[in-house]
C-alpha cells in the first residue's frame, strides 16, 4: 500500500534492476539514463549501497555489482527436485574426477553457477552457488579464469524449458578436456536415463 512504501528504499532498488542486465559495469550517466534519477540523487544512494557491499565502485569510477546479491542469492537454491535430482550427479563426478563438479544455468547472456561439488584437494577450481559471468562464447558457458580450465556439457535434451549445463573445472595442468567431456556426457546419460529426470522437469507445487 502507497502508506507503506519507502521512496529511498525504492530508488536503491531500481538502481540495483539495472545490474540485471548483460552489461556488468555502469558509468554514473549510464544509470542515470536508466533510472532517470539526478547524479546528484544517484550519488547519494550508490554511496548506501556501497557501504553496505550491493555495489561496488571501480577505480574508473564504474559502478558493478558487489558481493552482498550473491551472498544472499545463496540463500535460495535451486528447486528441491532439481537439487536432489542433480547433487548425487555432481558429487559423483567431483569424486571420481578430483575436479570441481557444477550445476550452470544460462539466461540473458550470462552463466550462473546453481549447485556445486568439489574435491577434497587443495588445488581445485573455488566455485560457489550464485556466481556468474558474462558468456565469453555464445555456444557454451565455460568460465575463462587463470590457470584454470572449464568443460561444460548441456542438459537441454533433459530439461527443455531451461539452458542448464553440467561442468568440471580445474587447474589446466591437471585437467584433460577429452577425459573431462567424456565424464560429462556418461552423466547426462545417466541422468537422462533416470525416473527422477521426469520429476525434475515438472513445476513444483507451490
Amino acid at each position: 500500500m502507497a502508506q507503506d512504501r519507502v521512496e529511498a528504499v525504492e530508488r536503491a532498488l531500481t538502481i540495483l534492476d539495472v545490474f540485471d542486465a548483460p552489461q556488468e559495469r555502469f558509468t554514473l550517466a549510464d544509470l542515470a539514463s536508466a533510472t532517470g534519477f539526478y547524479k546528484s540523487t544517484l550519488l547519494r544512494l550508490l554511496g548506501s549501497l556501497e557501504r553496505y557491499d550491493y555495489v561496488q565502485r571501480g577505480s574508473d569510477g564504474r559502478y558493478q555489482l558487489g558481493h552482498s546479491p550473491v551472498r544472499l542469492a545463496r540463500r535460495h537454491p535451486p528447486g528441491r527436485q532439481l537439487a536432489a535430482w542433480i547433487q548425487p550427479a555432481l558429487d559423483a563426478l567431483a569424486e571420481h574426477s578430483g575436479e570441481t563438479a557444477a550445476l550452470l544455468e544460462v539466461a540473458a547472456g550470462r552463466a550462473e553457477c546453481l549447485l556445486v561439488a568439489m574435491p577434497g584437494v587443495a588445488l581445485r577450481h573455488e566455485l560457489r552457488p550464485g556466481e556468474h559471468w558474462l558468456l565469453g562464447d555464445p555456444r557454451s558457458p565455460a568460465l575463462d579464469f587463470a590457470g584454470g580450465i572449464m568443460v561444460c556439457q548441456a542438459l537441454d535434451t533433459v530439461l527443455e524449458s531451461r539452458a542448464l549445463w553440467l561442468s568440471l573445472s580445474g587447474p589446466a595442468g591437471r585437467l584433460q578436456p577429452p577425459e573431462a567431456a567424456a565424464r560429462l556426457i556418461a552423466a547426462v546419460g545417466d541422468l537422462t536415463r533416470s525416473p527422477a529426470s521426469r520429476q525434475a522437469a515438472a513445476p513444483e507445487a507451490r
